[in-house]
């Protein structure tokens, strides 16, 4: 890595060089692809624990594998660069302990101010530093009575944070608040809602687990079946956020020169809002299953009861279809997919303001989740 920086640092003054912190994730890997076609060029370090399985290889693309809980360890390897680095995407998290938790919080905290201590000493190139947090930033699931149904709003940027709880959001805003000083740097906060993409290095991956189920019941002739509320099924829930949107909105933010303030917020959703019963029978085509639409809503079924025992089916589809080796838990979270069908409160955002800034790319979330089935197809990742 330092013959690397050497040359670097003998680069013209004007290129872009981006630090991305979780760069394996759901996002990272789509910002990475986006500046790698980019004009004018990018030089790219991308920063996570662990290599994908498997690992991008570009000219313009470094790896560094760091543990960012590791104060010693990010400084060896990341103080560098500080020179040099121009962008930074902030696109991981620690999901060790549970969300809105004292752990949680203190354990997002030190991640993203090693990495600043790193960075930001003789950050003299950094022009932009952008933040992903998420769309529950408006909600505490802590102390508080939810609402439902009709009762719910359309939250934007500007509403007020959450007494209750210990949201490790305003913690990291906070802190990029305390470090960031001075008129040089900007700041901005990107909050998509349910990301959709492909990576086997992501805890909360809805098409991983989406898929991984799809292909069991397709093995096993099983009922492709939604369990979940009610209202869940039927009404509109929860926005949609393809991470190829998510990622072109991060650069956006950073690179077009209409984000001047620090600390600007921005909702990164798909922006058409959609319903699960409405998509389920065309997600289902897609992967081939079952669909009953008579009976593909089931409020009694649990994925984690009912697909938590079947890793061995996994195994199976593996060899058979010659695919990717994953652990089943690479790719399907059935706790999350639980959690998501049965939310107990709705969560669903304004894009007003970042149409308002410029960015005014939209998404129909059907067309995300097949999409992303291709893509996952194409990279071997689930069966045809």
């Amino acid at each position: 890595m330092g013959s690397e920086n050497g040359s670097l640092m003998m680069r013209s003054e004007d290129e872009n060089v981006a630090l991305i912190f979780g760069v394996t994730g759901l996002v990272g890997r789509e910002i990475i692809k986006t500046l790698l076609t980019s004009k004018p060029k990018w030089r790219i370090y991308g920063v996570a624990r662990n290599p994908e399985i498997d690992p991008t290889t570009k000219m313009m693309y470094s790896f560094i594998s760091c543990d960012l809980l590791n104060e010693s360890e990010i400084k060896a390897k990341l103080s560098p660069l500080q020179d040099i680095v121009s962008h930074v995407f902030w696109v991981t998290w620690s999901g060790e302990f549970p969300l809105e938790s004292d752990e949680c919080c203190q354990q997002n905290t030190t991640m993203l101010k090693n990495a600043l201590d790193a960075i930001l000493p003789n950050a003299k190139r950094l022009k932009h530093f952008s933040l992903q947090t998420g769309m529950k930033h408006y909600v505490s699931l802590v102390g508080e009575t939810l609402s439902h149904g009709e009762d719910s709003c359309y939250y934007s940027e500007e509403c007020p944070r959450k007494s209750s709880g210990r949201n490790f959001y305003y913690v990291l805003e906070d802190l990029l608040k305390e470090k960031i000083t001075g008129d040089s740097v900007v700041w901005s906060v990107q909050r998509p809602g349910l990301l959709m993409g492909s990576s086997t290095r992501t805890l909360y991956n809805f098409m991983g687990s989406l898929c991984v189920y799809g292909a069991i019941c397709k093995y096993l002739k099983l009922p492709f079946v939604f369990g979940g509320t009610r209202e869940c099924w039927e009404e509109s829930y929860i926005d949609g956020s393809d991470s190829n949107l998510v990622a072109e909105q991060h650069i956006f933010a950073a690179t077009s020169g209409r984000v001047h303030d620090k600390g600007e917020s921005f909702n990164a959703i798909n922006g058409v809002e959609f319903t699960w019963k409405e998509i389920w029978p065309e997600i289902g085509r897609k992967l081939g299953v079952q669909v009953n639409e008579a009976t593909m809503f089931d409020e009694g079924f649990l994925f984690e009861r009912e697909m938590g025992k079947r890793k061995h089916v996994w195994d199976e589809i593996l060899v058979k279809e010659k695919l990717v080796r994953t652990k089943i838990e690479d790719l399907a979270n059935w706790v999350f997919l639980d959690v998501l069908f049965r939310f107990p409160v709705k969560l669903l955002g304004s894009r007003e303001k970042v149409d308002r800034f410029g960015f005014k790319r939209k998404y129909r979330t059907l067309d995300s989740i097949l999409y992303w089935i291709d893509v996952m197809r194409d990279e071997k990742l689930i069966p045809l």
